[in-house]
């Protein structure tokens, strides 16, 4: 199921693809997908302790932002992250997935929604089914407690546009 709208939306494209997104917010963006991923890491780790690929994927992700990689590397990186949760259970894919998703913000900057999305999947999977609602609602809410105040408006509309084909993790 694909993530990313097929239309896509110029407050997501950075202003030298023709979009409106400055780099600042670019990189606002790929911090709060990084937080988010890096809040349900464990839940990859405990199962994978000697994958690094997630971890170092949300690295990059910070390095990225900091100017120290170009964003090919980034986008690069964002393939083992995703790779890393094959054959694990759902809570440790979905959050390396997460990761992977992460570092694809350099790249493409709607991937920060995906990161949310898989960091909710992974919380919601990592509890009994009767619990799964409860956690989805408080890892979007401390999720959403995480936006900074420059983002949050854009984040928060794409989240209500994108939630159906972000297995509306994002709705009430």
């Amino acid at each position: 199921m694909p993530i990313l709208p097929t239309e896509r939306d110029p407050r997501l494209i950075t202003i030298r693809r023709g979009g409106t997104l400055t780099d600042a917010d670019h990189h606002l963006l790929a911090e709060w997908a990084a937080t988010c991923a890096e809040h349900v890491l464990p839940l990859f780790e405990r199962e994978a302790p000697d994958d690094d690929r997630p971890r170092r994927a949300i690295d990059m992700t910070r390095a990225w932002i900091r100017g120290d990689v170009p964003m090919k590397d980034a986008h690069q990186m964002s393939f083992g992250a995703n790779a890393a949760g094959k054959e694990l259970s759902d809570a440790a894919r979905f959050a390396a997935l997460s990761a992977g998703q992460a570092v694809a913000v350099a790249h493409v900057a709607a991937h920060d929604l995906g990161a949310a999305a898989y960091a909710i999947r992974a919380v919601a999977a990592s509890g009994s089914a009767e619990d799964a609602d409860e956690l989805r609602l408080g890892e979007r809410d401390r999720q959403r407690e995480q936006l900074p105040i420059g983002i949050r408006d854009l984040v928060l509309e794409d989240q209500r546009t994108r939630s159906p084909i972000c297995w509306n993790v994002f709705d009430d």
